[in-house]
């Protein structure tokens, strides 16, 4: 049975018993403290936490999750995974254990032709906890084997969340793999042979004082029980195509059959080579449904793990013996297994897989270069008995981009260890100088000054920047740079200011902060520079006080700046526009991945691996202006979430958004529908007009437009206008003229720099035979044969002329050819060569190159045979050339 009839089975028969099938949620984590979703029950956390309302009292779903704790134990054993899939069914205040187990045992028991797993029954051996004689009961009442039922302590079978709120104990089923795997005895006495594949938690108490899973307090019972059950699909998956692991399975080992295929080897045939063939496996799969989910490849969170997944990938192949591409074989087979499960992903492949395939050339690049530098510091470390310094482990990750964990892989398999205390010292020095630095730029206090504030509070701040530009509010607090919270300030003073309402919106969603004044009635003036939620809905003005002073507890009257919040709003719905605009342009694969909101301006950058055409980019801009034209109402509405997105709502990939969202609509129709938290125009025909100034890349698999909006795009259009008459009336063309004009025009200046640049290398190879006469006359103990060319047209000729005139001076003694000149953007450069007897002396061109560029003005450098340089400075050239020769007399 195929892994994704295996899944499809499980979420049929608990639809069949009354559960709403869940879609699998982001493997993007909603919650901050992790990356990734890790197991089957986080998107469920907040309907067991009784956070939220679930969409039904009973779901059941098939989820995405990966852990990456032991990323660097995958391939070494056949247990460990990165990707893996959890079915799970929950009850949220309906059934609990009988149901619960009676749904288990059924779905594993019935034979497959009857729509079950056909798991033989004495087959199967269940834990439970010490105190849960219920469950064991049920069990009895199923027809299980007692003797085929264990009892375990709070440490195996108690759940929590590590934290107050819901827990229980729970049971899981085992299946015996045979005594070929292993000793008899059941769980307790060989988890190799008993294989844990669901696992049934029971929620019945509420917990507190969490401090292990065997140290905590049970506060009583919860007033609505729940169920969260777990069974690991992959385990299910090998067990029953009858696998021995999860690398057998039908969705990961085709891509071992695809990398044997180019590795020209076989596995099973070597350990070593096994756990590569693991590791790619793995890590291919893994890397493909994480960038299905929208994460790209970085050097922070999310985008950091999947970097190290694409380059272990790539390495290990390296190991295998391919030095060629790889991605571009592996990640198509992966997609092929993994589709009947997830067919949303040939949606979104074609980006995925060109911005792994990116990712792939930019790591060799970076082997290319870091694994030289690490070999001889191995060299090195093997020479002295010693060990790769923290500094060269510092130097690899932070000037080359080789990370830490690749130079302690390579390290290893030499048998040398790394100073990683050292790296990481050095790495913890170099983080605290740049939170510093942050630091002193935001002008910011401790965090903890806010949470403390916070607390504080009687209800929520109160936002009226939707309706309103100005407010009466109250002065609920003063915050001071080192001071934290004051009761009162004096002008003139730099000041942050909380009030119990406002109409000024704080920087989010890329939208820049309202500015404007607070007045207060007792005559304090502050003027409003920024806007920040430096914590969550704690809303804080950053002002300069000018006059007077500010109390806790003054009437204030608060108004923004009103020019600067039309021109934000018209850039904001500008936008949303240029996203869609996009979007039909190149694919639903366009999707935003930041933006700006400025006055007049915006900025947008979106997921796409290589450059649209200027055509494309055209059709954009002159899309978003026909909608201008077309003055399409803008409209704002709050709904649930799951509502928003089933009306085609365009969100952001991690963003974390509530149960009630705000959906901004432009169009009657709907032409363009986002989440979204910023202000607006009510008709996009206020905006005006947009003009698209540049669109370039700004990372792997990411690009940025920039455009200006409204008044920016007319003043924009007004500058061009003016640069076109110029050019008109200067080359005598109309405007529709100017384009062959000007290639005209150019084809003659490179025309002239051609006759130009070779009547200079007529003039210097005949200098050549001069140059040679004299320096084969020279009496030196070093042949110096230097001179100033003046103009000399490409450097490619200077460096052919060195060489020519070094070639005829021999190697019966010492020689040093250096000529200079000034290049044809008007730099002085110079060039010099030695012979095989100036190097036995030490004379190196390197040096003397270097010595020069510096009178120059400049700098260079090469090879002691040959090097080259330059400066600012064309007057110097003959001190330059006249200090070279000194040097080189000195040897």
């Amino acid at each position: 049975m195929r892994t994704a009839d295996i899944a499809k089975r499980y979420l049929t028969y608990f639809q069949k018993h009354g559960h709403l099938v869940m879609p699998s949620a982001s493997l993007i984590s909603p919650n901050p403290t992790t990356l990734f979703t890790i197991a089957g029950m986080v998107p469920f956390i907040p309907y067991l936490l009784g956070e939220q309302t679930p969409p039904a009292t009973r779901v059941t779903s098939n989820q995405k999750c990966v852990r990456t704790l032991d990323i660097d134990e995958v391939g070494k054993t056949t247990r460990h995974g990165t990707f893996f899939q959890m079915l799970g069914n929950f009850s949220f205040g309906d059934y609990f254990k009988e149901e619960a187990i009676h749904y288990a045992w059924e779905l594993l028991t019935t034979p497959q032709d009857q729509g079950g797993y056909g798991f033989d029954p004495e087959k199967l051996w269940v834990t439970t906890f010490t105190d849960d004689e219920e469950a064991r009961s049920i069990w009895k009442n199923e027809g299980f084997d007692p003797e085929h039922m264990q009892v375990f302590g709070m440490e195996d079978n108690f759940w929590t969340t590590g934290g107050p709120g819901p827990g229980g104990p729970c049971s899981e089923i085992y299946v015996d793999r045979g005594p070929e795997y292993g000793r008899d005895g059941g769980p307790a006495a060989d988890e190799n042979r008993f294989i844990e594949i669901w696992d049934l938690v029971f929620e019945n108490y509420e917990v507190d004082n969490v401090k292990s899973k065997t140290d905590l307090h049970i506060v009583g019972e919860l007033e609505h029980k729940n169920i969260d059950t777990g069974a690991g699909l992959e385990r299910l998956a090998y067990l029953m195509q009858g696998k021995q692991n999860i690398y057998e399975t039908d969705e990961v080992f085709p891509v071992i059959e695809a990398a044997e295929k180019l590795s020209g080897r076989t596995y099973g045939e070597d350990a070593d080579a096994d756990v590569r063939f693991r590791v790619v496996a793995d890590h291919v799969r893994s890397a493909l449904m994480i960038m299905s989910d929208g994460v790209r490849p970085s050097n922070v969170g999310r985008g950091y793990v999947l970097r190290r997944l694409l380059r272990r990938t790539v390495r290990s192949m390296r190991m295998l013996g391919v030095r060629d591409h790889v991605l571009p074989t592996l990640f198509p087979v992966s997609e092929a297994a993994m589709e009947p499960n997830y067919p949303e992903l040939k949606d979104t492949f074609h980006e995925v897989s060109e911005s792994a395939y990116g990712e792939e050339d930019a790591f060799l690049r970076t082997l290319e270069s870091g694994t030289t530098i690490l070999d001889v510091a191995v060299d090195q470390a093997k020479r002295n008995h010693g060990e790769v310094s923290g500094e060269d482990a510092f130097k690899l990750h932070d000037t080359y981009g080789f990370p830490i964990e690749l130079t302690l892989e390579m390290a290893q398999e030499q048998g040398v260890k790394v100073d990683e205390a050292k790296f990481r010292e050095l790495m913890h020095e170099q983080k605290s100088r740049a939170r510093a630095d942050a630091l002193k730029k935001r002008h910011n206090v401790d965090l903890s000054v806010y949470d403390d504030f916070k607390k504080t509070l009687a209800k929520p701040i109160d936002f009226l920047g939707y309706t309103d530009f100005s407010s009466r509010s109250t002065v609920l607090g003063i915050m001071q740079e080192g001071k934290g919270s004051v009761p009162a300030v004096t002008g003139p003073a730099n000041v942050e200011v909380i009030l119990d309402r406002t109409p000024f919106y704080a920087q989010a969603g890329g939208q820049l902060a309202d500015q404007g004044e607070i007045i207060s009635d007792d005559g304090a003036v502050l003027e409003v520079d920024d806007v920040q939620k430096p914590i969550k809905d704690l809303i804080v003005h950053q002002c300069r006080l000018t006059e007077g002073t500010l109390v806790v507890g003054a009437a204030v009257n608060a108004n923004i700046d009103l020019q600067r919040r039309g021109a934000i709003a018209r850039a904001h719905t500008a936008t949303h526009m240029v996203h869609k605009a996009l979007r039909e342009e190149l694919g639903p694969q366009a999707t935003q991945r930041g933006s700006e909101d400025a006055p007049n301006r915006l900025r947008f950058d979106f997921q796409w691996s290589k450059a649209p055409s200027k055509t494309v980019m055209d059709a954009v801009e002159a899309r978003v202006n026909d909608r201008l034209r077309d003055n399409l109402v803008v409209t704002t509405k709050e709904m649930k979430f799951d509502d928003a997105i089933a009306l085609g709502a365009m969100h952001l990939f991690g963003e974390k958004y509530g149960d009630i969202v705000r959906v901004v609509s432009i169009g009657e129709d709907g032409w363009s529908r986002e989440l979204c938290g910023g202000t607006h125009v009510d008709h996009v025909g206020k905006i005006g007009q947009i003009s698209i100034m540049s669109e370039a890349s700004i990372g792997s698999g990411v690009r940025r437009v920039d455009a200006v909006v409204g008044q920016g795009a007319y003043e924009f259009n007004a500058r061009e206008h003016a640069l076109v008459s110029q050019l008109s009336d200067k080359l005598n063309a109309r405007p529709d003229e100017l384009a062959d004009r000007v290639n005209t025009l150019l084809a003659k200046l490179k025309e002239s720099d051609r006759r130009l640049s070779s009547m200079y290398e007529t003039q210097l190879a005949a200098a050549v035979p001069e140059l040679v006469k004299n320096a084969q006359a020279s009496n030196a103990p070093v042949t110096v044969a230097s001179k100033n060319v003046g103009h000399f047209g490409s450097f490619d000729a200077l460096r052919k002329t060195v060489l020519d005139i070094r070639g005829r001076l021999g190697d019966d003694k010492p020689v040093v050819v250096a000529l200079a000149g000034i290049s044809g953007d008007d730099k002085p450069m110079v060039a010099v060569a030695t012979n095989e007897s100036a190097r036995k002396l030490g004379i190196k061109a390197g040096d003397l190159v270097r010595g020069a560029s510096k009178i120059l003005g400049g700098g260079g450098g090469g090879k002691p045979d040959f090097a080259q340089g330059g400066g600012a400075d064309a007057s110097k050239i003959d001190a330059a050339l006249s200090s070279l020769a000194d040097e080189a007399m000195r040897g």
